[in-house]
Formats: C-alpha cells, structure tokens, sequence
C-alpha cells in the first residue's frame, strides 16, 4: 500500500505539523487528522494483530464500524494510559505514545504471529473442546492474558468526566443530510431540538460525498443549516455517541473529551427521538479478505476528501452497488490508477482517466501477507494493487432501534435489515431506514415526522445493488468477522454443530460479539447461516444489539463522582454557627457535624460533664424526619415496625425497631404522631435514605392499593435539641412559645410552640438520660434558632457539645447504636426487645425470620453493659470476650463502645456477649491485640437506671 498525502484538500491545517509515535516509531501528521489518516500517509500497513489467530490487519475503516485499529494512548503528564481507542474516531494529539492494542512487542513485529500456522487447529469452539483436561484453571490465565484488547493500569488514577441531565421535545441522532434536515424542520416547528454526530464535524455523508441540496452544492447547504440550527437555539453535540437507547425514551450519549472539556455522559428525556444514523460500507467475501490493504471503499474516499490522503496508487476498487463510482472516480481523479470492479453487469460504463471500469467479475481473492499485492478476479486475472477497496452494500445502523426492542424485516431491493415500524416515540429515517438514495429520503421527512410543508430537494443517485454473500463453497480462508477472526469455515461448523439459533452462533464463533457489534460482519454471517441451513436471512433472524453502540469510557459513565461528589458529605444549617464556636468537625452518617468545641479533645469530657450538670445544645439535624401520612399509614406503620404503633395517640412517641426481611435490626428510633393519619419516622442519621427507600418499597409491594403518603422533610427540617436539668429553663429564655409544663408536655410527647412568630415542633424524648427537648424547625429559621438557645444556655452554665460527648452519655444509659452496639446478625430479642413477637398480633416485616431456630437459639451475643474489674481502665473497643473452658480459647463476643464516664467513678462499656443477658454479674476475660483484661458483666444502663432524671 503506497498511501501518501496530497499536497492540498481536505480538513487539515498544513500549518501546524504535529508528531507522535507508534509502536515506537515517529509519525507525522497535521492538526485535523484522526491517528488513522495520520498513519495511513505515513504508509503504516499493519497497525494491529487479530484476536485470536494474531494475523497482521491494517485500517480497514475511517469511523466507529472500524474492527481492527485499536491502540492504547500514553500522554506526558496524563496519570494513565487512554486503553483500547479506536483510532479511526481519535483526533491525532502532539507529543503522545500508541502502543497497538495487545502485541508484543509491536503489530509488525508481533512474536505471537506463529498461532496463525496453527489455525487449523483451533477452530470457533475448540476452547470449550481442548482445555476441558486435566482442569480448564491450569490454561485460564494465559487464555485470558491474550484475549481481549488493551491493558488496564489498575493503580493508575484518569481524569474525571461530567454528567448532564437534559429534557427536549426532540433529539436527532446522526448529522449527516437527513439528521440536519430533519433537525431543521423540527426547530422551525418550535420544538426544542438536540442534534448529536459521532463526528467532529456535523455533515455526515456530505464531508465525503458530493451532493446537490435545494439547489446548492452540499458543503455550502450545510454551512447554512448549521447557521440556522444555531439561530434557532438547536443543541449541537458533535464527537458525541449515541450509545444506548433505553425505556421511556431515555437516551444516554457519551461525548468525548476535547480541549478543557471533559468526557459527559447525557442523559437524555425527549418526546422524540430520530434516529438518522445512517449505514455501514460492509465488507465483501473472498480469500483472505482481512490482508492489510483491503478497505473499505467509503472508508478511502473519507481519507481522500477529509483529511487530503489517497490510500494507494494503484488501487482495485471491488463493488456490488451503485455507491462505488462515485469513490472510483475521485481516487483516479486525485492520481491513483484505479480498476472498478463491478459486480454488476448492466448500468453505464465509467469512462475517465486512470479509471478502468471492469463489469460481471468478482474478486476471488487477495494476494500478499503483510500488504495486499495483488486482487485475483472471477475471469482468472490477476491484477497488481498496493490496495484492494471493497464495498459489499450498505448495512442500516439500527442498534439503537433495535435495543427499543424494534423489529426488523428484510429489504429484498436494499438487501439489508430495516425497520419493520416506528416504536412510540421514535422514528428511524433515511440510510438506518433502508432509503439509500439521498432525494428519497429527504422526501419522506414531513410524513415521518408529522410536520406540515416541505423538505429541501435533492439529486441522488438510484440505489442499484447485485448480491454478493459469502457462500459455503467458497475456497480459502474468507473472514466474515475481522475483530474476532471468524470465517466461512467457523460458521459452517457451527450449523454442523447444530448451534444454528442466531444466538448459540454468536457464541459459539463470537461473530458480532464485544466492541464492534456486528458492524461490519452481521449480515454476513446471517446470510451464510441461512445458506447453511436452507433458510432465509429473515428466518435466522438477528442478535440482540446491546449498549454500548461503540465502548464508553468509565470516566464518562463514572462522571465527576469521586471523593464527597460520589458520596456528598451533607453540611448543616448552623455550620456557620459551629465554626463561630471553634467546632472541630468530623463525618458522621455523612454529615459534617461538630465532634467538640475548640481544639483539644479534652473538651469532650468537659461537654459531656456540662450537659451531666446543666445543660448542654446539640446540633441533631440529621436525625431522619420522614414523614408517613394518609389514612392507612397506620396500618402500614405496623407492619414496618418490629412494635405495635398504631395503638399510639396523637401527640405521642414510641421507641422501635425497624427490621430487615431476616429479622435483623436496620434501624432504630422514636416514632412521632402528629395526629390520626400523620406520622414522623424518626430514623437514625446514616440510615434516612435506606430507610425512606424500605417505606416506599413497601408501600409499592405490599399496600399498593391503600392510601399512603410518605415525604422525606429530613432536608427541609432542622432540629436542635436541648438536655440537661436545666433545658427547660433555656428553652423558656430563648423566647419559645409553648406550654413545658410536665403536665402539659409529658416525656414521649410532642406539641406545637412558636419561635419569632414561626411555628416549630417540640419533641420530649432522650438520648441522654437527662430531660431533653428536639426542637424541629425550617432549615432557614435554625441559626436564629441556634444563637438564641445558645445564649440561653451560656446564661445557665451550659453551652454546646459535640457528637463525641452525646456518645459518651447515652453510653451510661445504655442506648444504642445501630452499626456499633448491634451487627449483622443482631435481632431485636439480642438487644433486650422480646415483647412484641409474642405480642403483637399483626404480620412485620421480619417476623417469620424471628421465629427460625437460628433467631431463637440460647447462645446468642446479647446486649450487655461491661465494667472494667483489673483496674486497668478503659476497655478497648473490638476487645473479645473469651471462653477458656476448652483446649483453645474460643470468642463469646466483643466490646461494641467504650468511652471514660463523667457520672461514675469507672469507665463504661457496652458489648455482644454470649448468653449476655442470663450473665450480670459474672468476670469474663477479654483479649485485643495480644493483651488479657477482666471485665464484669453488668446491665447495659449504667446511669439512673429508674429515669428519675427524665423529670428532674
């Protein structure tokens, strides 16, 4: 192949040189080349080797239905290799490194090439067949090391991409004529429009064809519709993939990368979405159809017209259609002596020099190893070429209809699959619809998209195409599949092998499979099966096209999602607040809250003391606020809870749990009603989504029918809560309105107060042991909220405390918390909760868990408090009980939380012992890191066992 670039034409700037490398050898090439063309005027041949037998391929393609250019991209600076680009879609880049997609050391050069001497022995299937014995493990791993393409650098760290959500009335796919005036005639109806091409410049067919469009020469008519769509506000998306097509009309496009830009993933909700994708050049069959130098003829006249680089001097352009010509003469005009053989034996003979126009023959086969030499015709001529261009007819691009389960028919004048019929909400047009001929499908445009008036005329050429499929009997090796090295040969066994189902063909040749999706080989290979089996291509039938329509890069789908932008750390309304108080801030359940006040984690103790003494303000926003209402949400609240509910009066609170369907504790907390059909779910903080999204699971599931409500007000709600003997008082000096007598307001209620004329909720629960109040208010409304009940609370001899001494001081009750004090095996009986499952009379979710032998075994870790007896201080968290009664020391549970008490003269500890429950009282050893300690088994309430504090 004697490629070279020409001195002028096409879209590069001969201004600016850029250099790269390949395979570690320079290459130089201009701004506005793709890496392909930049490679082929360089007159590289072989650019890769095929997946399985390792033969040498060269660029066959000029776009995304490429099956062999794949390379892996190394840039100075960049953190990791770009794997597996297609390099017929990539914009050559200055200064960087391609290695070839898994050779070693280089395509050219590729020290596995020797497997292809052995082809005949390894057939589709023989995997499955040889490395059966001794054991399929002892040749995994090398198998794998060769398959697939490229190498991931898994300690390497890529860039990060974005991620848009978008709603429009209409989005076109494929931005070739039909797609720009379907995009125009849309826009001009008012409707919002996204017009999106896998190209980096919108044109389509137009870049490399000439046209005629409502009078005026193709390139001019495109610069004018571009201009309009963008008067008219249309979005343009060129480089931009329309990868997968999914329900309700839900479109995902990847748009790659470029300059500062990022990689974006759009996902896209449109009324209607036009797919005018257009069709693939596919391949021709004939022995040894897959040498370097047999290309696509579309593929050569797009080098030609876009990047200025004529593939060959002396070139055989073998074709079955009339879409051939056009590329035969361009190439002889540009200077290649070129032979068009057509497969057609009527229709005007081509008359131009360097042009000889040869009708009724076929090429039989190609000549050369590393570079094709020669073209063997029907009639026994050999005729010398340094390129072989073929054009079997055009395929529809239909992935994306089919992956909206559309239907497909047989074209018999097209010979191609089209559309059977629109889907709702989506309309295939022009080359994807079998209407080959450019005024044709211009023509069908008002019709198909509903619009009053006219599309631009056009002139196109008839489509005219003969036949030409592989067949059985055909001699040689004729490759059907160049990305997976399937050939006649493979398919024929497979219909031996009874593997005729189109599906069990796939996998047994791997035909269609991975990054191509049968681009350019499955119609092909659907012919063939159907020769085969005495069956039309209609009765084989066709694969599942599967997203991704070409690879997505996982920066693209990962989006921006990294560090607090995958799992955003949540920030409270008072944060302000804290920080004016010197708060040291730590995570908690994914909040940034206080862990103390000022710089020294002394103050933790202090705190805890404080609230202990006077009284202490905390932030407990987090706390889930989610609210359950409608007439049944009783009935639909006892089934969530572990307790009975329902039985609760407005005004009134309960502590629960709520289970998972294996009867293990998820959550716990206070149950709030407002009034008969109004609940709070007051849930822990880490667990708010998982627990609103159990609610709706089950509101969805089970009680489809009744009349449930549920809103998450944990975002719009903030609550502070006030504890300590003197929360009262502070409460009544922050200015708040309400009635906080004992008789009026009783612990496990809650009523309504106002604070600077705006209403907010009282709540009379404890996580401390001491009287507290949750005061819940409007976000917006908490930091005056905030600063007024910390004034107060100054004036007492009070202030706030972090979540680090609220740890200590509902440690001294014996309160929980779920994840720390429980695990995944913890039931509510473990905890100390046994009455309502023999109580409650109506189904729960979890409640025939309970009742499995595991659930009610003896020895089961139960919730025990823990006090240090050697004097040593405090326990260390994780610390495993053990049982020394055996040869060995066998673990009977561990210390859940430790913290120093400010309300007893020792340290307090709560832990999962086994048998816990039935032991208070007794020593039991415990071991963490090598160290032995002692530790008496106690109650978990520590501190005022009776409550008396609550009222005090």
């Amino acid at each position: 192949m004697s490629a070279k670039r020409l001195s002028q034409g096409g879209e590069i700037d001969r201004r600016k040189k850029i250099r790269f490398t390949f395979d570690g050898r320079v290459v130089e090439g201009f701004e506005g080349d793709t890496f392909a063309s930049a490679l082929l005027a360089a007159g590289h041949k072989v650019v890769a080797r095929s997946f399985k037998y390792r033969r040498p391929r060269g660029i066959f393609a000029a776009g995304v239905e490429e099956p062999n250019a794949y390379a892996d991209l190394r840039q100075e600076g960049a953190d990791a290799p770009r794997i597996n680009l297609r390099l017929t879609t990539e914009a050559a880049v200055n200064g960087v490194a391609l290695k070839s997609a898994s050779t070693s050391p280089t395509a050219l050069h590729d020290a596995t090439g020797f497997i292809d001497l052995f082809s005949r022995f390894i057939p589709s299937g023989f995997y499955y067949k040889t490395f059966i014995w001794p054991n399929w493990h002892l040749f995994e791993p090398k198998i794998r090391e060769m398959a697939g393409l490229g190498k991931v650098d898994v300690k390497a760290t890529g860039p990060e991409g974005a991620q848009i959500n978008h709603h429009c009335d209409a989005v076109v796919v494929g931005a070739g004529p039909v797609g720009l005036a379907s995009a125009l005639m849309l826009a001009r109806a008012g409707k919002s429009v996204v017009l999106c091409d896998d190209q980096s410049r919108m044109g389509g067919s137009l870049l490399s064809r000439e046209a005629t469009i409502a009078g005026l020469p193709g390139a001019v008519w495109l610069q004018d519709t571009l201009a309009e769509l963008r008067r008219l506000g249309v979005t343009l998306l060129p480089r931009t993939t329309a990868f997968g097509l999914y329900d309700h009309n839900l479109i995902a496009l990847n748009q790659r990368a470029e300059g500062d830009r990022p990689e974006q993933l759009w996902r896209v909700r449109a009324d209607r979405i036009v797919l005018a994708t257009g069709a693939i050049d596919r391949p021709l069959p004939f022995d040894r159809n897959d040498i370097p130098g047999v290309m696509s003829a579309h593929g050569a006249l797009t080098y030609l017209k876009r990047y200025g680089v004529l593939v060959g001097e002396r070139i055989v352009l073998a074709t079955n259609n009339a879409a051939g010509a056009e590329a035969a003469l361009a190439l002889a005009g540009a200077g290649a002596e070129v032979t068009l053989v057509d497969y057609r034996s009527t229709g005007e003979k081509l008359d131009a020099p360097r042009l000889r126009h040869l009708q009724g023959l076929r090429v039989t086969a190609a000549k050369g190893r590393k570079e094709v030499t020669a073209a063997k015709l029907s009639n026994g001529e050999t005729l010398p070429c340094d390129v072989l261009l073929v054009s079997g007819g055009l395929t529809p691009t239909i992935h994306l209809y089919a992956q909206a389960k559309g239907k497909l028919r047989f074209d018999e004048q097209a010979l191609a699959l089209v559309p059977v019929t629109d889907l709702p909400g989506v309309t295939v047009l022009g080359g994807a619809n079998g209407r080959f001929a450019l005024d044709e499908a211009l023509a069908d445009l008002p019709a198909a998209l509903g619009l009053e008036g006219s599309a631009p005329e056009a002139k196109g050429t008839p489509w005219d195409i003969t036949p030409a499929w592989p067949e059985p009997s055909m001699p040689g090796r004729v490759w059907i599949d160049y990305q997976h090295d399937v050939t006649t040969k493979d398919v024929a066994l497979a219909a031996r092998e009874n593997f005729v189902s189109v599906e069990h063909l796939k996998r047994y040749t791997t035909l269609g499979m991975a990054t191509d999706q049968g681009k350019t080989s499955n119609l092909n290979g659907l012919s063939l099966m159907g020769q085969l089996t005495g069956r039309s291509i209609p009765e084989v039938g066709t694969t599942t096209y599967r997203p991704p329509f070409t690879p997505v890069p996982y920066v693209s789908l990962a989006g921006n999602r990294g560090g607090e932008r995958m799992n955003p750390l949540r920030r409270l309304a008072c944060e302000a607040e804290h920080r004016a108080l010197e708060a040291s801030f730590g995570d908690y359940g994914g909040w940034l809250r206080p862990a103390f006040y000022g710089r020294d984690e002394g103050a933790i103790l202090s705190e805890a003391r404080m609230a202990r003494d006077s009284v202490g303000l905390f932030d407990a926003s987090p706390l889930g606020k989610i609210e359950v209402m409608g007439p049944d949400a009783a009935e639909f609240l006892d089934f969530i809870y572990y307790n009975t509910v329902s039985t609760v009066k407005p005004g009134g609170c309960r502590y629960g749990f709520i289970l998972s369907e294996s009867g293990i504790v998820y959550d716990d907390g206070v149950l709030v009603r407002l009034d008969d059909t109004r609940f709070i779910v007051s849930c822990s903080s880490s667990h708010v989504a998982g627990v609103h999204g159990m609610l709706e699971e089950w509101r969805q599931d089970r009680f489809p029918e009744k009349q449930i409500f549920i809103h998450n007000a944990t975002a719009e709600t903030a609550t502070l809560t006030v504890t300590g003997p003197k929360a009262r008082d502070v409460i009544r000096a922050a200015g708040i309105e309400a009635d906080l007598s004992d008789e009026g307001f009783r612990h496990m209620t809650t009523l309504w107060g106002r604070f600077g004329g705006q209403e907010l909720r009282l709540t009379r629960v404890s996580f401390t042991g001491d009287r507290s109040y949750e005061l819940s208010i409007r976000q917006d409304l908490a930091p005056a909220l905030w600063q007024a009940l910390h004034g107060a609370a100054k004036a007492a001899g009070g202030g706030a405390v972090g979540v680090e001494a609220i740890m200590i001081l509902r440690a001294e009750k014996g309160f929980i918390v779920i994840g720390k004090d429980s695990d995944g095996m913890s039931r509510p009986m473990d905890l100390g909760l046994a009455g309502p499952l023999k109580n409650k009379k109506v189904e729960f979710v979890g409640r025939r868990s309970l009742l499995q032998d595991e659930a009610q075994r003896d020895d089961r870790n139960q919730l025990v408090g823990l006090v240090p007896s050697d004097g040593l201080g405090l326990l260390p968290v994780g610390a495993h009980g053990l049982d020394l009664s055996g040869a060995a020391p066998r673990s009977i549970g561990y210390v859940t939380s430790s913290y120093e008490s400010v309300s007893l003269p020792h340290p307090v500890a709560l832990g999962l012992i086994e048998r816990g429950a039935a032991r208070h009282g007794e020593e039991i050893t415990l071991q963490h890191l090598g160290q032995r300690r002692r530790a008496r088994i106690a109650p978990p309430c520590a501190f005022d066992p009776k409550g008396d504090r609550l009222n005090a």
